[in-house]
């Protein structure tokens, strides 16, 4: 388990985040929020599914509240061969764009511990925010999955991490594709 990651806000300064394995006692909380936050939320059985799996890696991003403790954000990241797909990233809505998602992300990193480790993730077109925060982790657009989410026929980008994106290449990114206009 991390330290506690003070997350970043605009108003009183938050209670300390902790990053720690998602168990199954989280997914009532881990529902709620997906409910709230996925126009086509996962079920709970793909998460039961998930965490079954010894190969991958589930994030719980935990707050400490004086009235106990809220799970706030989730990752899940399937192992395939040699690359990691994130499948899941969640914040409930009263955290985004308060650095959970980031530090969700950098204790991926930090349990992944291989620094030629390869990420893929797909992500809605319009997902203006989560787009920007990959970016800034060094995924770069490297593909597109046409009429990939079922609730609207929208497109999703697939994005990869590695470490020729780290440098702003794709030359390590399998069979990078045509994107068009984001």
């Amino acid at each position: 388990m991390t330290e506690p990651f003070p997350i970043r806000a605009a108003t009183n300064r938050p209670p300390a985040l902790k990053i720690r394995r998602l168990v199954y006692p989280d997914l009532p909380q881990v529902m709620a929020i997906e409910r709230r936050v996925f126009p086509t939320p996962w079920s709970l059985a793909m998460f039961v599914l998930e965490l079954s799996k010894q190969s991958g890696i589930c994030l719980a991003a935990v707050l400490e509240e004086e009235d106990g403790r809220r799970l706030v954000g989730y990752l899940i990241c399937s192992r395939y061969d040699q690359v990691w797909h994130v499948m899941n990233v969640a914040v409930d809505i009263d955290r985004q764009r308060a650095g959970v998602a980031t530090a969700l992300l950098a204790e991926l990193y930090a349990r992944v511990d291989d620094e030629r480790a390869r990420f893929t993730l797909e992500v809605r077109r319009s997902n203006h925010a989560a787009i920007h925060l990959y970016e800034r982790e060094g995924f770069q657009a490297a593909g597109m999955r046409r009429r990939y989410y079922q609730d609207n026929g929208e497109d999703a980008l697939v994005m990869w991490r590695t470490p020729a994106t780290l440098r702003g290449q794709l030359d390590d990114v399998p069979n990078p594709g045509p994107i068009g206009p984001i």
